[in-house]
């Protein structure tokens, strides 16, 4: 299999003046010969793109991530690349979409007649993780750099250390429970220390952090003192444990943003905000709803993203502008005087005019357990884009017999219930192939 090369994917070290030179923005930290920043990646686990009090939420409180919001760009028309929580983190860590990396699905394929987790399907699980070893990451480019960086929370790809992280709590041994996190599923839920003690021995050295708490994601276990405070706002348990671990994941991330402000690192770290992938959670049952997580719809793909850069980024708000989460890759690498990777697709946040020249951005949604763990389209189920107003989903491989594209104007129908595709051929026709364009620029199987 061909990857590109170390030097190809470090090419260049300071990101050009021109590149940043946006009103309301800083250049990057390396362009100035500035101390380059921290950086902060929080990421929520199975939260609805409206289940905040800054997204007009009525009931679920967020107080802290609300403030966060008030000092950030807030991008409220934010995408994940896919549904799904695994290939959603990937493309988080290396600024590549599913179809690049490899990682596509939660889980390889079952092996007939085998064990669920028999040492097959376990040597397939491993196949699937060295997609890792043979691609640039955030924190494997930062480290280049003198950065430490900490994994907390979920990771699916093994161990910490293979996402180039150089502390971590992820051991990935399947022996002992690895799969999605192990150790690392404790962070939030039991407290911050492993985050605080990472502060406190970093000795001064520029950081990056990855918080990734297993929250709101089920079990939806929240304290009684959140619980008590929706049970008579809904006539659903459900619901209520559901909106209470929100505002529990809320706490914790305020803990986070405090623990950086009592160690006088606040001015000086980049914060980005994302959700892994959506979720509506069903009134009679603890799962989730249609038209949310692993779906083709807003309700599993939409995300607020936000970036904080205190002195660096003057505090806005965008509804309008379709975003990406391979932007995130971007934009900390162009803070950090880094270049993004000869494949990374996103923009840089904190470029303005780059984010409004965008035509659209894209994603594809597939199977929980991949067919081919070498073939990302022999897994893929919907393809979709989002252009001004305009969001096409058009059917993949597996889905292809069953159903016909779907196209919707999510600013006036933001919930997707009018399917627009047989009154605007033209722009289904268009928006196509911008689809086939995308998907088949930089995949997987171009370079094996």
């Amino acid at each position: 299999m061909s990857h590109p090369s170390r030097r190809e994917f470090l090419r260049g070290a300071a990101v050009g003046v021109g590149a940043l030179a946006v009103p309301g923005f800083a250049v990057g930290a390396q362009a100035t010969g500035e101390r380059p920043p921290n950086v902060v990646l929080i990421i929520s686990d199975d939260q609805g793109w409206g289940d905040y009090g800054f997204m007009g939420h009525p009931t679920i409180r967020t107080p802290r991530l609300d403030r966060l919001a008030g000092e950030s760009v807030v991008f409220t028309r934010g995408y994940v690349t896919a549904s799904l929580c695994c290939p959603s983190l990937a493309s988080m860590v290396t600024g590549l979409h599913p179809h690049q990396s490899g990682v596509t699905s939660n889980d390889p394929p079952a092996v007939k007649g085998k064990p669920r987790w028999g040492a097959e399907r376990l040597k397939l699980r491993g196949e699937v993780i060295a997609n890792i070893d043979r691609v640039a990451t955030v924190p494997r480019l930062l480290g280049e750099k003198g950065y430490l960086s900490l994994q907390t929370g979920k990771w699916w790809l093994g161990n910490h250390k293979r996402g180039g992280f150089t502390h971590g709590m992820t051991h990935g041994d399947p022996k002992r429970g690895g799969r999605h996190g192990d150790a690392g599923l404790t962070i939030g839920r039991k407290g911050m220390k492993p985050i605080t003690d990472f502060l406190d021995a970093a000795g001064g050295k520029p950081f990056f952090i990855w918080y990734a708490p297993f929250m709101p994601h089920s079990p939806h276990t929240p304290p009684e003192r959140l619980l008590s405070k929706y049970k008579d706002k809904t006539p659903s348990i459900h619901i209520a444990r559901f909106w209470a671990m929100c505002e529990w994941f809320d706490e914790t991330c305020g803990q986070l943003l405090d623990a950086l402000e009592k160690r006088g690192l606040s001015k000086n770290t980049l914060v980005l905000y994302v959700c892994d992938n959506g979720w509506i959670q069903q009134a009679n049952s603890r799962g989730f709803a249609p038209r949310s997580k692993r779906s083709r719809y807003d309700g599993g793909l939409r995300t607020p993203i936000m970036v904080r850069w205190p002195g660096r980024v003057k505090p806005r708000r965008d509804d309008d502008t379709p975003v990406s989460s391979v932007d995130l890759a971007p934009t900390i690498l162009a803070a950090c005087g880094l270049e993004p990777t000869a494949r990374m697709q996103g923009v840089n946040l904190l470029d303005a005019k780059a984010v409004a020249g965008r035509k659209a951005v894209f994603g594809a949604v597939y199977s929980h357990d991949a067919v081919d763990i070498t073939k990302p389209r022999s897994s893929l189920e919907y393809l979709w884009c989002v252009e001004g107003r305009w969001k096409l989903i058009v059917p993949g491989p597996r889905t292809a017999k069953a159903a016909k594209p779907e196209l919707y104007d999510v600013k006036a129908d933001p919930h997707e219930k009018q399917n627009l595709a047989k009154q605007q051929a033209e722009t289904v026709g268009r928006l196509r192939g911008l689809i086939e364009a995308w998907y088949e620029k930089d995949s997987l199987e171009k370079h094996a």
